[in-house]
C-alpha cells in the first residue's frame, strides 16, 4: 500500500509511470482491503428483503409441522384394501385445513373426507384423490389401490427442527423470507447497512434541471451510480453531490466522508492532469492507494485505496468507464463490506456476433445487445458503439457488458465471450 502523496510525483502528467495491473488482480486487491461491517440490527421480517443475514439460523419447528393432505380427497388406511377392488368404505367425518380431528375413523373400512392442508388423522396413511372415488351417500367406492403415504405431506419432510436454514452472508430473498415466516419468525438479525458516500468531481458539472453555461455538462454519473446502489437494500447512500475541481474542497469533502462512511465512491478527477486533484485530496486525509492503474478499457486510471477504515473507490469521469469500473472493481469490494457471500460479477457464456480489433494485453469491456441465441442457447451479442468511454446512448441501449479477453487481438464472429447482464446488481 502506498501513501497517496508519494504517488503525486509519478502522476504529474498524463502517461506518467505507474504499475498497470490486470483487472482480476485489481478487483482482488479491492476485495482484500475491504472489511465487513461488524454491527448488526434486528429488523421486522416484512422489512428485511434484500438484507444480509448476520449469523446462522436453525429451524425451530418441523415443516410441515404435522402430517397433512396434499390433495382434496379421502383419508384412508391402506391396510383396509384387501383382495381386489373396487373397495367400499364408510364415510365417517370431514376435516378441512385448520380443523382438528378427534376420535372418528377408528374402525376398519372407514374413510374421512379431507381437504388440502388438513391434518391427516392418526392411523390413516394415504389420501385418495376425490377424482379417483365415487361417492354414494355416506359411502365411497375406490377403484384404484392406494399406496402407503400417497398424497400425504409428512411432518418434517421439508425441514427438520434443528437443521440449518441459512448462514451468515446469505441475502434475504423473498423465498428465504418465506421460509423464515414458515418457521414463525417475525424478525431477523442482519448486518447494518453499508454507508456509501458519493462525490461527483468536476467544476463543469451541473445537476439535471439546472441551466447549462458554455463548457458545462449534466452530471449523469451521479444518477447512474446512485441508481445502481439504490437497488441494493443493504446500502445506505450519503450523497455529497458535486464538488468542484479544487484540492481544498475535495479534501474537506473526503474528510467529512471518512468520519461518516464505510465507502467513498467518487467519479472524475483521477487522471494525471493539472485539474485532477482527487489523489492529492486523498493524501491530505492520510489516505493510501492499492490500485493505481489497471490494464482495462475503459477505466485504466481507476483508483482503489483507504482513508483510515473507509474504502476509497475513485472512478473515471466518463460514464461508460464509471459504469465498468464500478461493476468490475468497486462493487465486489462494497459487497464484501456488506457481508455478502457472493461478491464478484455474474458472468455467463455468450458468443460474439461482431468483429472488432483491440490491443493485446488489455481487457476491454464493451456494451452489447442480445440479438439471438446459438444452437447451444448462448446469447449472440452485438457490440454497441465503438468503445467510447463517454457514450451514454450505447449504455442506455445495452442489455449488458461483454468482456474481451486480454490475450486476443481480433474479435471474430462466433468467438466465445463472457457476458454480464446490466439488469442484475
Amino acid at each position: 500500500m502506498e501513501n497517496a502523496v508519494s504517488r503525486m510525483s509519478e502522476n504529474c502528467a498524463a502517461g506518467a509511470e505507474g504499475r498497470v495491473i490486470p483487472v482480476d488482480i485489481a478487483a482482488a486487491k479491492a476485495v482484500a482491503i475491504a472489511r465487513t461491517v461488524a454491527e448488526t440490527e434486528r429488523v421486522p421480517l416484512m422489512e428485511a428483503a434484500g438484507r444480509v443475514l448476520a449469523g446462522e439460523l436453525n429451524a425451530a419447528i418441523d415443516l410441515p409441522p404435522f402430517d397433512n393432505s396434499a390433495m382434496d380427497g379421502y383419508a384412508v388406511r391402506t391396510a383396509d384394501f384387501k383382495g381386489t377392488g373396487p373397495w367400499e368404505l364408510s364415510l365417517v367425518g370431514r376435516i378441512a385445513a385448520g380443523d382438528f380431528h378427534a376420535g372418528r375413523g377408528s374402525r376398519p373400512d372407514e374413510a374421512i373426507r379431507i381437504f388440502t392442508g388438513a391434518p391427516v388423522p392418526p392411523g390413516f396413511d394415504a389420501v385418495v384423490m376425490q377424482e379417483h372415488c365415487e361417492r354414494r351417500g355416506d359411502r365411497i367406492l375406490v377403484a384404484r389401490l392406494p399406496r402407503r403415504g400417497e398424497n400425504v405431506r409428512h411432518a418434517g419432510e421439508d425441514v427438520r427442527a434443528g437443521s440449518l436454514l441459512m448462514g451468515a452472508g446469505d441475502q434475504l430473498s423473498p423465498q428465504r423470507l418465506a421460509l423464515l415466516a414458515g418457521q414463525g419468525q417475525n424478525a431477523v438479525e442482519v448486518l447494518r447497512k453499508v454507508r456509501i458516500g458519493l462525490i461527483s468531481t468536476g467544476s463543469e458539472l451541473r445537476d439535471p434541471g439546472e441551466p447549462l453555461a458554455r463548457g458545462q455538462i449534466y452530471n449523469s454519473n451521479r444518477v447512474m451510480i446512485r441508481a445502481m446502489l439504490s437497488a441494493s437494500p443493504w446500502a445506505e447512500i450519503v450523497d455529497y453531490g458535486i464538488v468542484p475541481d479544487r484540492r481544498d474542497a475535495l479534501a474537506e469533502a473526503f474528510g467529512e466522508a471518512a468520519r461518516r462512511c464505510d465507502v467513498l465512491v467518487t467519479t472524475g478527477g483521477i487522471s494525471a492532469g493539472e485539474e485532477d486533484h482527487v489523489v492529492s485530496a486523498l493524501g491530505h486525509n492520510g489516505g493510501s492507494l492499492d490500485v493505481l492503474k489497471v490494464a482495462m478499457r475503459p477505466g485504466k486510471p481507476v483508483k482503489i485505496g483507504m482513508i483510515g477504515p473507509m474504502l476509497f473507490a475513485g472512478l473515471p469521469g466518463n460514464p461508460n468507464a464509471a459504469l465498468v469500473t464500478f461493476r468490475q472493481i468497486a462493487l465486489p469490494a462494497i459487497r464484501t463490506i456488506a457481508g455478502l457471500r457472493g461478491t464478484g460479477p455474474d458472468w455467463s457464456p455468450a458468443i460474439a456476433g461482431f468483429t472488432y480489433e483491440k490491443r493485446l494485453g488489455r481487457t476491454e469491456f464493451v456494451p452489447v445487445r442480445i440479438t439471438g441465441r446459438d444452437e447451444s442457447g448462448r446469447p449472440v451479442l452485438e457490440m454497441l458503439g465503438r468503445g467510447s468511454s463517454a457514450s451514454l446512448m450505447a449504455m442506455s441501449l445495452a442489455d449488458g457488458i461483454a468482456m474481451l479477453p486480454p490475450d486476443v487481438v481480433a474479435i471474430e464472429r462466433g468467438l466465445p465471450l463472457s457476458f454480464e447482464s446490466l439488469f442484475s446488481n
